[in-house]
C-alpha cells in the first residue's frame, strides 16, 4: 500500500512464509477432495455437513459445495431437528460470513433459499400461524439495513433488498421505502443505487395509483436540483434526472429545467454534466416541440464543441453527435 514502509524480511523469514502457504494449499487442498469425494457418494451425514462448513468458511465461493450443503438439510439433517431452528442458525452463519465477504453472490444465494424453506409457524388453535416466516422476513430485512449502512453503494445488497421487499409475507408500504431510500440520497447524493432503487418505487407507485405523477415529478425535482447543485460533476443525480424527465413530451418542464441547467452552469462553467445535459435537453426540444429551430442546432453543437475540449477522451462521442445534429 501507498505510504506504508516495507519491511526487510531475512532469507529464513521469507521460507517460513513459504512453508505456512504451502502447508494452508495442503489443508485446503485436502478438505476439498474430502468433501467433494463425499458429495458424489451421497453422504449425508453430520460429519458430512461439518466439512462443508469448514471448506465454505475457508471459500465462500465454492458454490457447488453450498449446492452439496443444501442436499444435506433436505435428505440428512431436517428430518432430525426443528426446521425453523437449522435454517436460522444457517442464516447466521451466513451474516457472519457477509461481514467479511459482502459481495459473494453465493452467500446471498443460500439466503434466499434457507427464507423460502422457512415454515410459516407453529400451529395455534388447528391453524398454522405465519409467525416464523414474518420473524425472519422482518429480520432479513434489518440485516440487509445493516450491509447497507456498511456499505451504502453495495449493489447485490440492494438488488437482495428488493428480493426481499418483494417476497415479504406482509408486505411494507411503499411509501415507507421511498422514505428509505430519501435518507440514503440525503446522507450521500452519489448513491446511485439508492437513485435506482427510487426511480422502480416512484414507478411502482404511479402504476398503482397512490401517487400522481405529474405533482410528484414536480417536488422530486427540487431534491434534483439539490443534488446537482450540490456535486455537479456527480453522475448520479443527473442519470436519475434524464429518468424523471422521460421522453421529454412537456414542453413547459423541459424549458425549466434546462434554465435551472444554464444556471448552474453560469456558476460551474467548465462542469461536465451540464453542457451535456443541455445537449440532451435541447436535442429532446428539438426533436419533439422545435423541430426547425436554427437556435437551438447551433447551441447545441457549441456545447459539443465546448465538451470536446475538455473532455477529449469521450471527442468522438461528441463529434458524432454533432454530426447526428447536422444531418437532421
Amino acid at each position: 500500500m501507498h505510504s506504508v514502509k516495507r519491511v526487510r524480511q531475512s532469507p529464513a523469514a521469507i521460507q517460513a512464509n513459504k512453508e505456512r502457504e504451502r502447508s494452508k494449499i495442503a489443508e485446503y487442498l485436502a478438505l476439498t477432495n474430502d468433501v467433494i469425494s463425499r458429495k458424489k457418494n451421497k453422504d449425508w451425514s453430520r460429519d458430512a455437513f461439518d466439512a462443508t462448513q469448514r471448506l465454505l468458511e475457508t471459500n465462500p465461493e465454492f458454490y457447488t459445495i453450498w449446492n452439496y450443503r443444501r442436499n444435506i438439510l433436505l435428505n440428512g439433517i431436517f428430518p432430525s431437528r426443528s426446521i425453523n431452528d437449522i435454517l436460522a442458525d444457517e442464516l447466521k452463519l451466513t451474516a457472519m460470513a457477509l461481514k467479511e465477504h459482502p459481495k459473494v453472490y453465493w452467500l446471498w444465494n443460500h439466503r434466499r433459499w434457507c427464507l423460502q424453506n422457512i415454515p410459516d409457524g407453529p400451529v395455534v388453535d388447528n391453524t398454522s400461524s405465519m409467525q416464523w416466516r414474518n420473524d425472519n422476513w422482518n429480520k432479513e430485512l434489518a440485516v440487509v439495513e445493516k450491509m447497507l449502512n456498511a456499505d451504502p453503494r453495495n449493489f447485490m445488497a440492494w438488488n437482495y433488498r428488493r428480493y426481499v421487499l418483494a417476497s415479504m409475507p406482509t408486505q411494507r408500504p411503499e411509501m415507507a421505502e421511498l422514505a428509505y431510500t430519501t435518507r440514503k440520497i440525503s446522507s450521500s447524493f452519489s448513491n446511485f443505487s439508492a437513485w435506482h432503487q427510487r426511480s422502480k418505487v416512484y414507478t411502482s407507485l404511479w402504476r398503482s395509483g397512490q401517487l400522481d405523477p405529474v405533482k410528484s415529478r414536480e417536488e422530486e425535482l427540487e431534491l434534483i436540483h439539490n443534488a446537482i447543485y450540490t456535486d455537479p460533476e456527480d453522475q448520479s443525480a443527473w442519470i436519475y434526472h434524464r429518468w424523471l424527465m422521460g421522453s421529454g413530451d412537456d414542453e413547459n418542464q423541459l424549458l425549466r429545467e434546462l434554465a435551472v441547467i444554464e444556471e448552474l452552469l453560469s456558476e460551474q462553467p467548465d462542469s461536465k454534466w451540464c453542457m451535456d445535459s443541455l445537449v440532451y435537453y435541447n436535442k429532446l426540444l428539438l426533436k419533439k416541440h422545435r423541430p426547425h429551430s436554427t437556435e437551438l442546432r447551433e447551441k447545441c453543437l457549441a456545447l459539443l464543441q465546448q465538451l470536446e475540449d475538455i473532455d477529449p477522451p469521450r471527442r468522438y462521442r461528441y463529434r458524432e453527435s454533432a454530426e447526428e445534429i447536422r444531418r437532421n
